[in-house]
């Protein structure tokens, strides 16, 4: 039976992750981190049924080799749910002298790097490096896919999110990680043929329906995004965009974040990621939830149509979760497990990524016109 060992196991994110692993999979879990007691007093709450026997704690600190090659014995994939991006080029030593796999959650462009200038190894040793995994990265590409398969010719194909936490979450280190999007936030989109320049960014309005309705969405780039063009020829416009919270958070605390980051890109990114988590659970109103959308215009049978699909869940750490689950579940079938370093987004097959969601407890609705 596979096992997959899970740093940071019993974080937020992490917690979602083991559940649905229970659940949806038949492998077995390691929950690692530097406080395996806090992992226990976890599996005592999921250790039941069928999920008896198939949960251990182990200490693992993700900056010492020794735990790493320790709790790596015996383990076929390594899941990295925890803020440890600072030691990628360690963690990915390790995975693979112990000749496992690997997926991270993880959203940082050094990180990335690293991964990339492992790739020919990874691909010459067999193993499957899965990296930019979740909702955002993951789920933006694998949106436009989905939207790609309904069209003869995909034209045109915009994402955007809506990410309303609610109030009472606690903070964790995965907010430094947020920090690590803002020093290096890139907003550039695909248009006319072309991606604009990384320094520049786009602003347009999106109909997310519903009680949200219609909100002003700020561009985002990710990596996962800039090979749909040469994926979908006939694509002239792609990209990414983030829904307005409040004011105050958007325009007053996001710009002291940005500038405090400029001035302090390493000592400011806890007081400034603790900053952040406070406004974003202090002034948004409801309604709370995540919600990402695509956009999509193409021909089909000769035809202009339009196509339209949203993915909802009230917690966001659910919707980190589930996409993970579900790409995890085409990988231990072998149908997306393949050598190399792989972007989640561009990996998966994107229908049964969505099935398998919705029914993981997302919300999904598809529109042809």
């Amino acid at each position: 039976m596979p096992r997959i060992l899970i740093l940071g196991g019993y974080g937020q994110t992490g917690k979602a992750l083991t559940r649905h692993l229970l659940r949806h999979t038949t492998v077995d879990i390691l929950l690692g981190g530097r406080h395996p007691e806090t992992a226990r007093e976890f599996i005592e709450q999921v250790e039941t049924g069928a999920a008896n026997g198939r949960v251990a704690a182990l200490r693992v600190d993700a900056g010492s080799e020794k735990d790493l090659r320790r709790a790596l014995r015996e383990t076929d994939l390594l899941l990295v749910a925890a803020p440890v991006a600072q030691y990628t080029e360690k963690v990915v030593r390790a995975v693979l002298d112990a000749q496992a796999d690997y997926l991270d959650l993880q959203l940082n462009s050094r990180k990335l790097a690293i991964l990339q200038s492992f790739a020919r190894e990874i691909t010459a040793a067999g193993r499957c490096f899965i990296t930019e995994a979740g909702f955002h990265p993951g789920l933006p590409a694998a949106l436009v896919r989905y939207a790609a398969g309904r069209f003869d010719n995909i034209e045109t194909a915009m994402t955007a999110g809506y990410l309303n936490m609610g109030r009472a979450l606690p903070y964790s280190e995965a907010v430094d990680e947020l920090m690590e999007v803002f020093r290096n936030y890139q907003g550039q989109v695909y248009a006319n043929g072309r991606w604009t320049k990384p320094g520049s960014f786009d602003i347009r309005k999106v109909d997310f329906g519903g009680d949200i309705g219609i909100r002003k969405c700020f561009s985002m780039f990710f990596e996962e995004l800039r090979a749909l063009p040469e994926m979908y020829p006939a694509l002239k416009e792609t990209g990414f965009y983030m829904s307005e919270t409040h004011w105050f958070v958007d325009y007053v605390v996001t710009f002291v974040v940005l500038a405090g980051l400029k001035v302090a890109p390493n000592r400011g990114v806890r007081p400034l990621g603790k900053l952040m988590w406070w406004a974003m659970q202090t002034f948004p109103k409801p309604p709370y939830g995540v919600l990402l959308k695509v956009e999509a215009t193409g021909e089909r049978a000769g035809k202009l149509a339009r196509f339209e699909a949203t993915v909802s869940h009230p917690d966001g750490y659910e919707l980190t979760a589930i996409p993970v689950v579900a790409c995890l579940r085409q990988y231990l079938d072998g149908s997306v497990r393949r050598p190399g370093v792989w972007m989640m987004g561009r990996l998966v097959e994107p229908v049964r990524l969505f099935n398998d969601m919705e029914r993981m407890g997302v919300r999904l609705s598809a529109a042809i016109s």
